[in-house]
């Protein structure tokens, strides 16, 4: 859908911003519509740019000073798209990927960037101010419920706390398939006042558990590029098992990675639980294993 706006908006000779609020996504999306934009018809094709933190000084003046007179097209793009010094020769259409994770001011600064431009929201987890635009103001709703071609429905699997060796077992006949698995946690550190297993905590367990695979942990305390390294060598599959808490559910692409398991789900709250399962995006069969006690099954 976003895609189709794009191009309608190249089409009528107006540019279009697409802000994501993470690095690796918004590269992602720039590989992605840049790949689909390739079979635009017509003898001129779309000029697609990249904008982030990450790039070259030289880089990133090369692609503010095509957006100002309009030879990029259509740019993608983290906060960086919204800072002081970006401006566009004519924007027609802004579009917010994960609405959720921006504040109502950093939505108004990259609509302000136009002359009054069309703007398109995105996001699987609506917050109570868009549903609220949504019953009583002028906000246009479009409601995808049906999943990509290829995708297959998730299987949820409530685990007995006490079989967890059964369940490794499942993750490591996964992982000799050549496929990768999510195990999300709660905590990042432990908690005496909270009964739950933390990240870092498992993953120095779960590193010998699955001793032959390579293991790597995410949490929110590490500093975003540390964050995009860690979830850049997942999607790129130089890690195997991700160890991680609920900052995964920002949806990255990891084509190979079917399985996740949710410790302690009753710990999550509505939003997260709904969203974590959201970062496994494999073609093949998806398995999200929820281990729980007696008390932990009733609440979930």
């Amino acid at each position: 859908m976003a895609i189709s706006a794009m191009i309608l908006a190249f089409a009528n000779g107006k540019q279009a911003a697409l802000m994501a609020p993470t690095g690796i996504l918004a590269e992602q999306h720039y590989r992605s519509i840049s790949r689909q934009l390739e079979a635009t018809p017509g003898d001129r094709k779309p000029h697609v740019a990249l904008l982030t933190s990450a790039l070259s000084a030289a880089d990133k003046r090369a692609v503010i000073a095509g957006l100002a007179d309009g030879s990029i097209d259509i740019v993608i793009g983290t906060h960086a798209v919204i800072e002081e010094g970006v401006t566009f020769q004519n924007l027609g259409l802004a579009v917010i990927d994960e609405q959720h994770r921006f504040g109502v001011q950093q939505r108004g600064r990259l609509r302000g960037k136009g002359l009054n431009p069309h703007v398109l929201v995105m996001t699987a987890t609506p917050i109570p101010r868009t549903l609220a635009l949504t019953l009583f103001a002028d906000l246009d709703l479009t409601v995808l419920d049906e999943m990509p071609p290829g995708r297959t429905p998730h299987r949820h699997v409530y685990h007995p706390r006490r079989q967890a060796g059964r369940m490794y077992r499942f993750v490591e006949e996964q992982l000799e398939q050549g496929r990768r698995a999510f195990i999300v946690h709660p905590l990042v550190e432990a908690s005496e006042t909270i009964e739950a297993a933390s990240a870092v905590e498992e993953y120095e367990r779960l590193s010998q558990v699955f001793y032959r695979y390579r293991v790597g942990l995410l949490h929110g305390r590490m500093r975003p590029a540390e964050k995009d390294d860690i979830m850049g060598a997942f999607s790129h599959g130089e890690i195997d098992v991700l160890v991680t808490t609920s900052v995964a559910e920002v949806g990255v692409d990891v084509p190979n990675a079917n399985v996740i398991i949710i410790e302690g789900a009753n710990r999550f709250g509505l939003a997260p639980a709904a969203s974590v399962p959201r970062a496994c995006r494999a073609r093949s069969a998806q398995v999200d294993v929820l281990p729980c006690t007696g008390c932990g099954y009733a609440r979930v």
